[in-house]
């Protein structure tokens, strides 16, 4: 065994209270999956191109299969992504009005390839409308590779333009300078880096001084909205009452639960999983909610409005949320649907059948 201070310095540990990782030696892994579902649909949906035979326009994510991950080893990021894209364009052309609709196909994009060697498909469905199809293989493509090149920079620095080396930066740091949440945190900080990270603060700081337009404090999170809608088989002031009363609440949640059911009043669910604050309380019409789940940023809070619109005999309830971070998209829509929405159905069975 070697003595003390003369061991491999890839082992040592005092250098950080937790031994944690230490100079960013062994293999560290985190998923990338559900973030870059979210961010490739952000920048491709919605691309437009026009020309003079018309305007074509990407409407729809029709398909996104794959996977992403970051790795940390040997104090180097290393980046991992495979992906298989649909996507649905449409076009009308200026001399007929026509419209034509088609699909991008995106059968391999990953570190393999550079962005600009990455196939692109383009196909439309039958009759004329070629016109569209060439604007789309040319403009449309090239606007395609441009929003794929977005993603790889936002995967690999969350911030474009930034390329550093992490290891010499803080968490706090990293956060500053934009990395993406999943790569945050990657490669820890050394003692024998501070200096260096020194220096990279006061280049911040000079930078913020410098700013025409005053620049707000704290962490931007990337965010995506969320709209959902679900028919109930019951009346309105019912269904407003399983979201304001505290035993219908526990009864749907099959879990305890604090309501303070007034403006400004705290609430939480799921055993403390949901909490929240209720914003504003329209009696059988809306609810609106600042609402955050345990696991999400600390003191990162969504916005929820709840609007109850009767139907024929039933209750459409719409979902309106936004400030969603990214990352966490799915798992927001499968809360509601699976542990609101289904046991909210499953209550009113039960309510019925007794009744």
């Amino acid at each position: 065994m070697a003595k003390w201070g003369h061991g491999d310095p890839r082992w040592i540990v005092e250098e950080r209270e937790d031994g944690t990782n230490v100079n960013n030696w062994h293999w560290t892994e985190r998923d990338a999956t559900s973030w870059s579902k979210g961010k490739l649909r952000e920048l491709l949906v919605g691309i437009v191109v026009e020309s003079e035979a018309g305007r074509c326009e990407i409407g729809e994510l029709k398909q996104v299969e794959g996977e992403a991950s970051c790795s940390s080893r040997k104090g180097k990021l290393i980046f991992f992504y495979e992906w298989n894209i649909k996507l649905g364009w449409k076009g009308t052309t200026k001399e007929s009005s026509a419209k034509h609709k088609g699909v991008i196909e995106i059968p391999n994009l990953s570190e393999e390839n550079e962005v600009d060697d990455t196939e692109v498909n383009v196909s439309k469905k039958k009759g004329d409308g070629d016109i569209l199809k060439d604007l789309m293989k040319t403009a449309g493509i090239a606007k395609v590779r441009e929003a794929l090149g977005e993603y790889l920079k936002a995967l690999k620095t969350g911030k474009e333009g930034i390329l550093v080396n992490q290891s010499i930066l803080s968490l706090v740091t990293q956060v500053m300078l934009g990395f993406s949440e999943f790569t945050t945190g990657m490669i820890l900080p050394t003692k024998a880096v501070a200096t260096q990270e020194l220096t990279v603060k006061r280049k911040l700081s000079e930078n913020t001084l410098q700013a025409s337009s005053p620049v707000a404090l704290g962490v931007r999170i990337p965010t995506v909205a969320v709209h959902m809608t679900e028919l109930f088989d019951t009346t309105v002031d019912q269904l407003y009452s399983i979201f304001t009363v505290k035993d219908l609440v526990q009864k749907f949640s099959k879990s305890s639960a604090v309501l303070e059911a007034e403006k400004g009043g705290k609430f939480q669910m799921f055993d403390g999983n949901i909490t929240g604050e209720y914003i504003e309380l329209l009696t059988n019409r809306k609810i609106i909610m600042k609402w955050r789940c345990r696991n999400w940023p600390e003191e990162h809070y969504a916005t929820v409005a709840l609007s109850f619109v009767p139907t024929l005999g039933q209750t459409e309830l719409q979902l309106d949320c936004t400030g969603v971070p990214v990352c966490k998209e799915e798992n927001m829509r499968s809360c509601w649907q699976k542990q609101h929405f289904e046991e909210i159905k499953g209550l009113l069975q039960l309510t019925t059948l007794s009744g």
